[in-house]
């Protein structure tokens, strides 16, 4: 159904403001137009396109939340984040992720995405990796979006926490970590033994 402009750019606002992770391709199906008209209507309206969105809702909900290292320390975007029990970041993989001759994402930036949600999502001063057991289940190209998905598993009999990460682009596992995590609370516990 086609609308006119006014009709359309408050229905713009409107679907944003429910959900501000939808990208300017998604709208534009879902409005019937193109990717360049959503971006103008945006303009138009002072609307920030998604990277910046995803960052502001996350600054706005999560900064004083974590503590484990600063928001801005998380490799890709933080959208949500119980502490102590999971968290989901988000990360678009650009031509600096890429090795330029295949287009295939770099390793290193997905095991960063998943490592630093494993750190964020500790409810603690300080919270660092003692030890990662990783496997990438698919390549990962220019373009895809990975969206990490960090659980709290467990805490051991030394008071680490373990963490698993499971990377996905669409539904498609591309990357899993199991993550044991040393928190400051255990090196307080362990002194005062």
């Amino acid at each position: 159904m086609r609308r006119n402009k006014k009709e359309r750019q408050h229905l713009l606002v409107e679907t944003i403001k429910h959900n501000p992770f939808i990208t300017d391709e998604e709208l534009a199906e879902t409005f019937s137009v193109s990717v360049q008209t959503v971006r103008l209507d945006r303009l138009e309206l002072s609307i920030p396109e998604l990277r910046e969105r995803i960052k502001n809702v996350a600054e706005k909900r999560f900064s004083d939340e974590v503590r484990a290292l600063p928001l801005e320390e998380v490799i890709g975007e933080v959208i949500d984040i119980d502490l102590d029990q999971s968290a989901i970041s988000i990360l678009d993989i650009t031509a600096e992720h890429v090795f330029k001759r295949n287009k295939i994402a770099r390793g290193h930036h997905l095991f960063a995405q998943a490592n630093s949600l494993a750190v964020a999502v500790i409810n603690d001063e300080l919270a660092l990796t003692a030890r990662a057991g990783i496997v990438f289940t698919r390549p990962v190209k220019q373009g895809e979006r990975v969206i990490a998905k960090a659980k709290v598993k467990s805490l051991d009999k030394n008071d680490r926490t373990l963490v698993e990460v499971n990377s996905y682009v669409g539904q498609e596992l591309v990357f899993k970590g199991e993550f044991e995590m040393f928190r400051s609370t255990t090196a307080e516990k362990e002194e005062l033994e």
